[in-house]
């Protein structure tokens, strides 16, 4: 049996994967003999398939993985090796995280339980029996997050002569401040809302802060309910000078009698709570897609509530009017110690203590795009010509290299046209600008623009229209389809004719999150992969449907079975005696189809190791079934999110990049691109990283077989050791 390239995978047809009540698949043990230029290809015969499927408890739940992602998340907030805002900050996170995965996956199980859908997850559970383990564990890490900051944050930022004070422990002039501050600028803005027979009680909007007051009539001692929202337009901890800061739901409360005068303030509790706002958009063409996405939009904010926080001395008679009238059960409330919505910590995070964060770091340009004895900047389609440049951000300048490709070719007047993806991107975007200045400098410019991308639909809508306006070509990508994708394509006229140049990448094209999440970008002027991404293009603008490509694979047709594929080729190398070996570094790894055969190639022996950020479905080590498998997570500074598929090849490695994370809105719900890094020295670029994050001296989780995840500190930060490297190229 010959080698097995990975060029030799990308012709496969489209395959239905499992949908998200489906149980684990075997469709994909199979694969057409065209695929491969070996002869007989290794397809797993039923046999081997017996071996995999006997193991019923193989896969563990995905949203139980997603707790232990954000567990990991709050372990960095506990460290005290970490400087200490950067703990404030890891504490804002996973209260973001945590408020996100409530809006939408617990929305999602109550939907699925009140719909009578009684289908198991491939982990075995039945959506009430996950909705329940869901409530324990996201209960308990509620209140080690609470009491990390009342216990562990606060008092070390005191230490730190940064005080977060309540109204009590403010000295008279600062009382005095705060009461001028609530007279000239809260009052005005604030709107008391009472409850009794002529004032319903009010809507309670998702995720704000609010206080529910008990008042009583002192003429005829009838006490009334009402609720004060905490405006959200107001910092959430207010400046009292010399790094001390007051919450400002405090400052309300103790001026509650300007609001209800002539009534006496009797009780004051805060509460906050969460409501399901994931969209449901039936998609019939563009622009009954973009009416139908604002209409909805407006929607999101009525959603039914999934969870109530209240604070921990709230009196049971207002909970018991809150429960009522919110229409929660009692198992959705959470009693919490101190305050609620730690959100707020960012700002405390950002307090100009550079002595309390991570060193300053500064992205360099790339070598290959460094400016040489010249102030000018270096011309991106000179040096990408010459040499592929393979980018790694952070410690890779976003500025300097994606945003110059873009901006350069705006302003290039041998461009003829600029096709590109956005799903996410900056509100001040230098990139929408260039795409703007092109479209009015007369080049064709055509952007995909995904409208749906969760949470940000709306800044999208706004780009969207601004884009058309300049005279861009927009497009809102498939129907039934998000466009996740991360494409640039630059068409120039050269003297030697028509030039393709691509950028390929992991993350968006967004210059803030570039300076935050590790990501990996690929410019080439290669005329394969610049075809292939132009027959993309047509797929997504036009009514094309040219499904093979040479270098890409591209979902929902091919990339669960181009990975699938390789993941047998890895088999075949090992049982002909060849090395072999797979690494995979991803966001989730939950697609039973891909875990299956990464399965059965640990049962035949070849060495696989797994880098995951989030959830994982995978359980390695277990007797028989993954022994060869090992599973790590990195979390640090950085948001690790670039998604790199490594195969050893028989000695000959090839390397994937590119947005997909295995699961299955990736794989079927969503256009992704996967491109086969076309040169060798980026092939052992990719796995020299993959050396380092998965070496045991490296900090890391490490996953068990039962899905308990324990943290190894190691002896190597990951991530300062690439900045070092970056420092020292500097």
């Amino acid at each position: 049996m010959s080698d097995t390239s990975a060029s030799t995978v990308t012709a496969l047809p489209s395959t239905v994967g499992t949908s998200l009540e489906d149980g684990p698949t075997t469709e994909l043990f199979g694969h057409p003999a065209e695929t491969f230029d070996v002869e007989p290809p290794y397809v797993p015969d039923a046999e081997e398939i017996a071996a995999v499927e006997k193991y019923e408890d193989r896969f563990l739940d995905r949203e139980l993985s997603w707790l232990h992602f954000n567990q990991r998340v709050l372990e960095l907030a506990e460290d005290p090796s970490l400087p200490l805002l950067e703990r404030a900050r890891f504490l804002a996170i996973f209260a973001s995280n945590l408020d996100e995965f409530f809006m939408v996956r617990v929305a999602g199980l109550k939907r699925r339980i009140a719909a009578g859908v009684a289908v198991r997850a491939a982990s075995g559970l039945l959506p009430r029996d996950q909705l329940e383990h869901l409530w324990a564990g996201s209960r308990e890490l509620m209140q080690r997050h609470a009491h990390a900051f009342t216990e562990g944050v606060q008092p070390a930022l005191l230490e730190q002569g940064i005080e977060i004070v309540r109204w009590a422990d403010l000295d008279r002039d600062e009382q005095k401040a705060c009461k001028r501050l609530f007279k000239e600028r809260i009052f005005p803005v604030l709107t008391p809302l009472a409850v009794d027979p002529a004032h319903p009680f009010p809507y309670i909007s998702g995720l704000s802060l609010n206080l529910a007051v008990i008042v009583r009539n002192p003429k005829t001692g009838t006490e009334h309910f009402a609720r004060v929202k905490v405006p959200p337009i107001f910092s959430r901890f207010v400046p009292l000078g010399n790094q001390r800061f007051v919450p400002l739901e405090d400052v309300i409360a103790e001026h509650l009698k300007r609001l209800f005068p002539g009534m006496e303030v009797l009780q004051k509790h805060t509460f906050r709570v969460t409501r399901n706002e994931d969209l449901e958009v039936e998609e019939d063409d563009a622009e009954n897609l973009l009416k139908a996405l604002e209409k909805e939009l407006l929607r999101r904010k009525f959603g039914p509530p999934v969870r109530l926080e209240v604070e921990e001395t709230i009196d049971e008679r207002v909970l018991d009017l809150l429960v009522s009238e919110l229409g929660v059960d009692r198992a959705e409330v959470t009693r919490l110690p101190g305050l609620l919505d730690l959100r707020g910590l960012h700002a405390i995070a950002d307090l100009p203590r550079e002595d309390l964060k991570y060193r300053s770091f500064l992205p360099t340009t790339h070598s290959q795009l460094a400016e040489k004895e010249s102030s000018s900047p270096v011309d991106v389609f000179e040096s990408v010509r010459r040499h592929d440049v393979l980018l790694h951000h952070p410690y890779d300048s976003f500025a300097t290299s994606v945003q110059r490709f873009v901006e350069q070719a705006a302003a290039d007047p041998h461009v003829l046209a600029i096709k590109q993806t956005l799903y996410r991107t900056s509100g001040d975007s230098p990139i929408i600008d260039a795409l703007i200045d092109a479209a009015e400098a007369g080049k064709q410019v055509l952007v995909i623009v995904e409208i749906k991308a969760r949470f940000d639909e709306s800044n999208n809508i706004r780009w969207a229209r601004k884009l058309e306006h300049a005279g861009c070509h927009v497009v809102y990508g498939l129907v039934g389809l998000k466009t996740h994708c991360k494409l640039a394509l630059v068409v120039r006229d050269e003297p030697d004719g028509i030039r393709r140049y691509t950028h390929i990448g992991t993350g968006n094209y967004n210059p803030k999150t570039a300076r935050l999440y590790e990501d990996l970008g690929l410019l080439t002027a290669d005329p394969a992969i610049g075809e292939d991404v132009a027959h993309l293009f047509n797929n997504l603008s036009g009514i094309s449907r040219n499904t093979s490509y040479e270098h890409l694979l591209v979902a929902p047709d091919n990339v669960r079975g181009g990975l699938v594929a390789q993941i047998h080729a890895e088999v075949a190398n090992h049982q002909a005696g060849r090395s072999s070996g797979i690494r995979m570094k991803a966001n989730s790894i939950v697609d039973e189809a891909v875990i299956d055969a990464l399965y059965l190639a640990s049962q035949a022996g070849v060495p696989i190791e797994l880098l995951v950020r989030g959830i994982c479905a995978v359980r390695p080590g277990v007797p028989g079934l993954s022994e060869t498998i090992r599973v790590r997570s990195v979390l640090g500074r950085f948001l690790e999110h670039s998604r790199v598929f490594w195969f050893d090849n028989a000695g000959d490695p090839v390397a994937w990049i590119g947005s997909a994370d295995l699961m299955h809105r990736n794989l079927d719900r969503r256009v992704e691109v996967l491109v086969r890094l076309p040169r060798g020295d980026d092939v052992t670029s990719v796995g020299d990283l993959l050396d380092l994050a998965l070496d045991e001296d490296t900090a890391a989780w490490l996953l068990d077989s039962d899905g308990r995840w324990t943290r190894n500190r190691g002896t190597v930060d990951l991530q300062q050791t690439l900045i070092e490297r970056q420092r020292r190229r500097r």
